[in-house]
């Protein structure tokens, strides 16, 4: 999922480059959904590992 976070901010980097607004807005907008996802499975598998007892990595 952060490959896929990756690839609409290089998209929204690019887009943003070349002058096309709207795509650039619609890229980042869902790079950074899809980035807050990602930081919330990470931080949901964390506190899971801890409660049965391996630490984290």
């Amino acid at each position: 999922m952060l490959t896929w976070a990756l690839t609409f901010l290089v998209v929204a980097l690019i887009a943003a480059a070349l002058g096309f607004g709207g795509i650039a807005g619609a890229s980042a907008g869902i790079a950074k959904i899809l980035f807050l996802i990602f930081l919330v499975l990470f931080v949901v598998t964390m506190i899971a590992r801890a409660v049965r007892g391996r630490p984290p990595v």
